[in-house]
């Protein structure tokens, strides 16, 4: 990240913790790194071009899911303005409840490539060990946007593929890649 910008990055825990302005932000980003072929297509999504209103049921959805044992939002800002964000999910299952995934993140267009998505991920491993009192966290990425180098500089390994699962369009299918890290 460049020295002279500064990242805050925000935990939200409980859905009301959630504006209705921070909501609007993380759906104008997430209908915005879509449609510029992002990897963060939601199953409940059509395919790209997206809407902002084919996105904000969606972040509904995942904003009602949030609770400080099971599922947390964390938001990058740089000087007030929203640069990534992404979910981390422990699975209540008791066979796997030490595990916890992580989903959607995303870094805005205009904030690439300056370290925001580290950051992110960087403040995701603390606060899934020291705070939730994970061991383990996964991830899924598509194969074919260099993401797994990404996650591999950060110290996760692939833990296998899925060939060809994913239909970005027709004739071009992409593995989805198994990523894990220990905590």
């Amino acid at each position: 990240m460049e020295t002279s910008e500064t990242c805050e990055i925000l935990q939200i825990a409980r859905p009301h913790e959630v504006t209705p302005g921070l909501g609007q932000q993380l759906t104008e980003c997430w209908t915005t790194v879509s449609n510029a072929g992002g990897a963060v297509i939601a199953a409940e999504f059509p395919l790209p071009p997206l809407t902002t209103r084919d996105v904000a049921p969606v972040v509904r959805q995942l904003v009602e899911g949030l609770d400080p044992r099971r599922g947390r939002l964390l938001v990058a800002t740089t000087e007030g303005e929203l640069a990534g964000w992404l979910v981390l999910r422990r699975d209540p299952h008791p066979l796997v409840a030490h595990c916890g995934v992580v989903n959607h993140l995303q870094t805005h267009t205009r904030f690439r490539g300056r370290g925001f998505g580290a950051a992110l991920m960087h403040r995701v491993h603390h606060i899934a060990r020291e705070e939730m009192g994970l061991e383990r966290l996964n991830l899924t990425a598509r194969d074919g946007l260099g993401l797994e180098d990404f996650y591999r500089r950060l110290g996760w390994v692939e833990t296998g593929r899925r060939p060809g699962v994913l239909r970005v369009a027709p004739g071009d299918d992409r593995d989805e890649i198994l990523m894990s890290r220990t905590l």
